[in-house]
């Protein structure tokens, strides 16, 4: 079954089915859970939640992440 995210306005066709949580995701796009700001559908994840928040087919995502530098 086909499942599909936008994923910072692209969108992405998950042919295996769409990873359960944001955490499962992340890992799958290897980015470090750690180095990121998550919002889904207009709100903003917290961290500390991201391996309960489930996903969606359809949902909109925004992964804002940190770069250091000087």
């Amino acid at each position: 079954m086909n499942a599909t995210l936008k994923i910072n306005g692209t969108e992405k066709t998950f042919d295996q089915g769409l990873p359960s949580t944001l955490t499962e995701l992340l890992a799958q796009l290897e980015i470090n859970a750690a180095t990121v700001v998550a919002e889904i559908n207009g709100d903003i994840v917290e961290r500390k939640n991201f391996a309960q928040t489930e996903l969606k087919d359809q949902m909109a995502i925004e992964l804002i992440r940190f770069v250091g530098g000087g």
